[in-house]
């Protein structure tokens, strides 16, 4: 049994967003490729170590960046706080978790300003930052505007052993919940947590962790997603499409997963709905309903439930793997003993609540 996260006496600080993610690649030229020339994230500055990449409507410096290094891992799952006192108080509150702390008054990364990292209890590479440059906000720029274009960085979707854990913690840290999957005891499996008025910030999802499950970019629309599937089948890289395209159960929201160079796991998705009433009541699923993952009821590839990214630490090294005591969910992929339903008992076909479908 794992032992629970003490909540600071300090308070948490104030997060708006995720804002960005910094991941290692081990051949720049072939993810430029792949995250400029295929999805058209635009450059905001470059050298022979590291791009700096945003969405079409974002205008601090970056929402990715990618850095040359031996080993593809992640490097900061980084949030933007609401002032700059917040970054004081967010290495505050994680010195009496008793977590690692490192503070750079001139950022981590071109482009932000006075920033604290720290090794989160759950042993990810978390940011918090305040201070940006700003940049061309590129929503009106039609003349770039591409078919498949990427609006917003949407979130992250971290994997940990002890959800339940996880869970506690990021509410702790202001954190509210979206959505989770439990099972009929009340464990939660993954749940989905959001600060900003959307379905989520970040999720968490069951396994050997700490990992990185995927980074999401957000489209205006499906279509958008549709022309990134023909664009990848027309140059013959339709073996990174992982899953998808498919319109999710959790967060309703439509969906494309893809692989870059180094097997990140890249999310495209669009079409989820507002949260951001105090009240905004949480949709609990249940672990075998087969439509959570999938609203189609298509499968999950197992490598969706077993694969992700390292992580590191301060110091740039790999964070070592706690094995998920329960694995049952990885092995399949439906719920988490192999058995799923579409419809429950006795619900007749093509009827729900009395409504024809």
């Amino acid at each position: 049994m794992s032992t629970a996260i003490a909540k600071p006496s300090v308070p948490a600080p104030d997060i708006v967003r995720c804002a960005y993610m910094e991941i290692v690649v081990t051949d720049l030229a072939a993810s430029r490729a792949f995250y400029v020339d295929l999805l058209g994230l635009h450059v905001t500055e470059e050298d022979e170590n590291t791009i700096y990449l945003r969405s079409l409507e974002e205008f601090i410096h970056h929402n990715l960046v990618l850095r040359k290094g031996p080993v593809a891992a992640v490097a900061a799952f980084a949030y933007r706080v609401k002032s700059p006192a917040e970054v004081d108080a967010a290495e505050a509150y994680y010195q009496e978790l008793g977590c690692r702390t490192e503070r750079r008054k001139g950022g981590f990364t071109k482009g932000i300003g006075d920033s604290v990292r720290v090794e989160d209890p759950l042993g990810f590479p978390y940011e918090f930052f305040y201070d940006a440059e700003h940049v061309e906000r590129l929503t009106q720029r039609y003349d770039l505007y591409s078919a498949g274009e990427l609006v917003r960085l949407d979130h992250f979707n971290q994997v940990t052993p002890d959800v339940p854990r996880g869970r506690k913690y990021l509410e702790d840290l202001g954190f509210r919940v979206s959505e989770d999957i439990q099972d009929s005891d009340g464990v939660t499996y993954a749940v989905w947590m959001h600060r900003k008025q959307t379905v989520h910030d970040t999720a968490l999802t069951g396994g050997d962790g700490p990992r990185m499950h995927h980074v999401a970019f957000a489209t205006h629309e499906k279509h958008n997603i549709i022309q990134i599937c023909d664009k990848m089948g027309a140059l013959r890289m339709s073996d990174r499409i992982e899953r998808g395209p498919g319109r999710h159960g959790v967060s309703n929201a439509f969906y494309l997963y893809i692989l870059d160079p180094d097997n990140h796991r890249i999310e495209i998705y669009t079409q989820d709905y507002y949260t951001g009433d105090p009240d905004n009541p949480t949709i609990t699923w249940d672990v075998h309903d087969n439509q959570r993952r999938d609203w189609w009821g298509n499968p999950v590839v197992p490598s969706w439930y077993s694969e992700a990214s390292p992580v590191l630490d301060l110091d740039g090294n790999v964070q070592p793997l706690t094995l998920r005591e329960d694995r049952s969910e990885m092995a399949v992929t439906v719920g988490a003993d192999g058995f799923s339903y579409t419809r429950e008992p006795g619900e007749e076909r093509g009827f729900k609540l009395g409504t024809q479908l």
